[in-house]
């Protein structure tokens, strides 16, 4: 896939303002509208067809924190998936996995599902702005000289979202499949 910050021509950060993104997406899909494209030569309707799709799948990844962060991190010359992750800490597994083990049990109490996914939603925050900060110092250089994080600490912080984003999922789809 191709550059999502290129693709919709936004400066590349993790802090965007997604409106401004979005309207910047409708701007493109007006322009590359398949009726647009309608009495063209074939191989002209394909190219627009094909540049939509682009644009279109550039929107999905600069929405998801995730797939913006691994985007940013590419531009780097970095590419982290899920399995190139550093390990995380112990004591963070230790609580995914009580975690997971509260959600197995509270599976027939919808308020306890609840209080789970609230407690998961707050993680995840906490966890998307510890990444914005660490972005943003990285962006910077570091503050006063201190080094700036690590691309490796940055994995770290984008694999605890991961596991929070997941669990959440879990959770969600217990409350859809109860409430």
């Amino acid at each position: 896939m191709s550059d999502p910050f290129d693709t919709l021509g936004v400066t590349p950060a993790f802090d965007l303002d997604l409106q401004a993104v979005e309207a910047r997406h409708r701007e493109l899909s007006r322009a590359l509208h398949p009726d647009r494209y309608a009495g063209r030569a074939p191989v002209e309707r394909r190219l627009a067809l094909s540049n939509a799709i682009e644009v279109n799948e550039a929107l999905r990844a600069l929405k998801d924190p995730v797939r913006r962060a691994e985007a940013l991190l590419a531009r780097r010359g970095v590419v982290l998936g899920e399995g190139d992750l550093p390990p995380a800490a112990p004591a963070f597994l230790m609580q995914m996995l009580e975690l997971g083990e509260e959600l197995v049990a509270a599976r027939a109490s919808l308020e306890q599902i609840i209080e789970i996914a609230e407690r998961l939603e707050a993680l995840e925050a906490a966890s998307l702005r510890r990444l914005s900060a660490a972005f943003q110092e990285l962006e910077a250089g570091g503050e006063f000289g201190a080094p700036s994080p690590s691309v490796l600490e940055i994995g770290a912080q984008l694999g605890e979202l991961r596991y929070y984003r997941r669990l959440l999922g879990e959770a969600r789809a217990i409350q859809d499949e109860i409430g």
